[in-house]
């Protein structure tokens, strides 16, 4: 029998992009297990991690083995290899033990190289010596996109053909509930709007967006943004800000997916996206997405966006005014948003996983 270790450090982290990756995926490999399709008497997983652990997965397949004295990093690069000595390891969430050989690394990205003012300088040093010796001694790396792939040649040496790009799934947004709650509070029920979600990343580029809005002046619609705290992602304009802006604060997964469900579009100006989950969530809850073409979003999101220039604020504002100004467009975007999203499946991204584990062991 063929028997994997997955290093499950993320159930002691809080849930980021990469956790929910890492929590999505294993869900989806225990659902093949279930309906075998992946056979239980030929392959089987367990979840190694630190005392500890802060979510429950509540896993039919896959048992869950805590272990060690340890935490974080201490625990990835000293115990992990110990306890998995001998047996082949999947690591989820751009790290891994450094001295394991017989392993796989999903690495989502180069942004500590391309984008390194985005991060503190002990984790951009860090990633910037773990990532390449990893991409060296690994036997395969997964990454999210065919733009990611190339970033990794392009910062981490010419591996390319240990490097097996697998697109994200968004499946399991439509089962998050929905709380509209947060409609009824901004009165946004009947108001049209325009919806994005803030950052303190610079690489997520709400500064250009806040550029627009000031340059949209009087329009007949609102403008919603979620998250971020208005100094940090505005500035020390944020007061002066049009009044057809309402800043909602941080939201619940229930709430965004509420203000999705809503909107008339969701505005995505990021610079720098390994893959790009954002546009896919809210066109698979219908709602039309700008986006930039910078990235992998190009290739995430096909033609069933709007793209936009992240680098000229006029043109993302010129691209909002567009959309919300042409109800046949909006409904030609909603419909190849449904269509395009139905496509990432967390499934089909745990049957490509698996393929890369039996080339990895072959």
């Amino acid at each position: 029998m063929l028997k994997i270790i997955i290093n499950a450090r993320f159930l002691t982290q809080p849930i980021t992009g990469v956790q929910r990756y890492a929590i999505e995926l294993v869900k989806a490999l225990d659902a093949l297990l279930e309906s075998g399709e992946l056979d239980k008497t030929q392959v089987s997983y367990i979840l190694l991690a630190p005392k500890g652990t802060c979510h429950e997965l509540n896993l039919n397949n896959i048992p869950l083995k805590q272990v060690g004295i340890l935490r974080g990093h201490l625990w990835e690069q000293i115990e992990l290899p110990l306890y998995s000595h001998g047996q082949f390891l999947l690591n989820l969430c751009n790290t891994g033990p450094l001295i394991k050989h017989n392993q796989i690394v999903t690495i989502c990205d180069a942004s500590v190289f391309a984008c390194p003012a985005g991060y503190s300088k002990a984790f951009r040093l860090w990633y910037q010596f773990l990532l390449p010796i990893l991409c060296r001694n690994a036997k395969k790396i997964i990454t999210i996109s065919e733009f990611s792939k190339s970033e990794l040649v392009k910062y981490c040496g010419g591996m390319a053909d240990k490097i097996s790009p697998i697109l994200l799934g968004v499946d399991n947004f439509s089962r998050i509930d929905v709380d509209k709650t947060i409609l009824d509070k901004h009165a946004l029920g009947t108001t049209p709007y325009v919806l994005a979600v803030s950052s303190m990343n610079p690489n997520k580029n709400f500064a250009a967006f806040a550029q627009a809005i000031e340059i949209l002046e009087e329009v007949n619609f609102k403008v919603v943004i979620a998250g971020g705290a208005n100094s940090k992602v505005f500035g020390r304009n944020a007061a002066q800000l049009p009044n057809f802006v309402i800043q909602v604060g941080y939201v619940s997964d229930a709430e965004l997916h509420a203000l999705y469900n809503h909107a008339d579009c969701f505005v995505f100006p990021s610079l720098y996206e390994g893959f790009g989950l954002p546009p896919l969530e809210a066109m698979a809850c219908g709602c039309p997405a700008i986006v930039s073409n910078a990235a992998s979003l190009p290739e995430v999101c096909g033609d069933a966006a709007l793209y936009c220039d992240p680098y000229n604020p006029a043109d993302i504002a010129e691209k909002i005014k567009r959309i919300m100004n042409d109800a046949e467009m909006r409904e030609d975007l909603r419909k190849k948003g449904l269509a395009r999203a139905h496509q990432f499946t967390w499934k089909k991204c745990a049957r490509e996983t698996y393929v890369v584990i039996e080339e990895a062991l072959e």
